[in-house]
């Protein structure tokens, strides 16, 4: 399948049973109906409190002053 912003051929990675299609090109990221879901049920299910405590409402620890990667960031090398 071919990306539809550049024209370059979509590579499939594989994550939690479900086929993620993605540009290697531009980064972009093409999902079929329902994947999206089945994703971040799986990465709830796998997530761990942190035992210094819970993040805030932004997504921040109060220990850390990086900004959380984010699941895609965590299945591709963002």
């Amino acid at each position: 399948m071919k990306c539809p912003k550049d024209g370059s051929e979509l590579a499939v990675k594989s994550h939690g049973g479900v086929e993620i299609e993605f540009c290697p090109t531009c980064r972009g990221v093409w999902l079929d109906q329902g994947e999206l879901g089945k994703i971040i049920a799986n990465s709830a299910t796998q997530a761990s409190p942190s035992p210094e405590g819970d993040y805030d409402e932004d997504g921040y620890h109060p220990t850390s002053s990086k900004k959380p990667r984010s699941f895609l960031s965590m299945l591709f090398d963002f």
